[in-house]
């Protein structure tokens, strides 16, 4: 199943995808129904339905408890790093958090900050939590989750260097954009084998397998829970592969008007277009 927030005519809701319709559960965001979205399907066929060129996507979770990321989770990525990051891959799993407000869907703008010319892409799978879970040995992981996503972890160079825990770099407003809706882990099936890729205006940038990551999914949970408790909304950015625009000689930056696409087999396509950064000062 495939499940998204929508919005028609100025309404948020609950959809359940299928067959180039939104089949609209209720008013509100999905975030309710995360723990049972099976039991959610027959109300939700049973509902109004509406073409999906006639809803703008939000996203699926619109404002996650947290956002969670690993860094360095390929080993090509590991690589080409060298120049910009770090010498090696770490012993232990590197997590950083992106901001909730930097939250953001398909379709919607990415900024290019004001502060910074180096806006770079990064392609991940994103795991939607959709259970409340502590300790979870890595071959419970799938028990927990709610489903999967297209994610991109735009990521502000400079900012990221400038600090060792990467945090303003990759917390941005509009930088964490997810989906355009989450696919159930049975609709998805075995990861390992799917191909994630990145394109900046139809120009192919990175590609490779899920099953390339140094740290599984489960793996990474287990690690996770093993210090704090996820909960229903959280999301997991889990890694990109190789390919991003820092790796380039010489750097491949974002530059206003780029369109990148991420995409994942059988979770789906992710699009987003890099704009400038709004200038005005915003209080309340």
């Amino acid at each position: 199943m495939k499940w998204a927030n929508v919005e028609v005519d100025g309404q948020v809701w609950s959809a359940l995808i299928e067959d180039g319709q939104a089949c609209l559960l209720e008013e509100g965001c999905l975030s309710r129904t995360l723990g049972d979205l099976a039991g959610a399907e027959d109300k939700a066929r049973s509902g109004r339905r509406v073409k999906l060129e006639d809803v703008r996507y939000l996203p699926p979770v619109i404002r996650p408890g947290k956002i969670l990321a690993i860094g360095l989770n390929y080993a090509a990525h590991v690589a080409e790093s060298v120049s910009f990051i770090s010498n090696d891959a770490p012993e232990v799993q590197k997590w950083f958090n992106k901001q909730t407000t930097a939250t953001n869907a398909h379709g919607a703008d990415v900024h290019l900050p004001k502060v910074s010319s180096q806006l770079d892409y990064e392609a991940e799978l994103v795991v939607i939590i959709g259970k409340r879970a502590r300790h979870v040995p890595p071959d419970r992981a799938m028990e927990i989750i709610a489903g999967f996503a297209c994610g991109c972890d735009y990521s502000v160079r400079d900012w990221q260097k400038a600090s060792p825990t990467m945090i303003m770099g990759k917390g941005f407003d509009t930088h964490a954009p997810f989906g355009p809706y989450l696919v159930t882990p049975d609709e998805v099936g075995e990861l390992d084998g799917l191909g994630i890729r990145a394109y900046v205006n139809d120009d192919l940038r990175q590609e490779a397998t899920l099953g390339q990551m140094i740290h599984t999914i489960g793996n990474q949970i287990a690690h996770l829970t093993s210090a704090f408790t996820l909960e229903p909304g959280d999301v997991i950015f889990t890694g990109t592969p190789a390919g991003v625009g820092a790796g380039r000689t010489p750097p491949a930056w974002l530059k206003v008007g780029d369109r990148v696409r991420i995409e994942i087999d059988r979770v789906g396509t992710l699009e987003n277009r890099v704009v400038a950064e709004p200038g005005d000062t915003r209080i309340g």
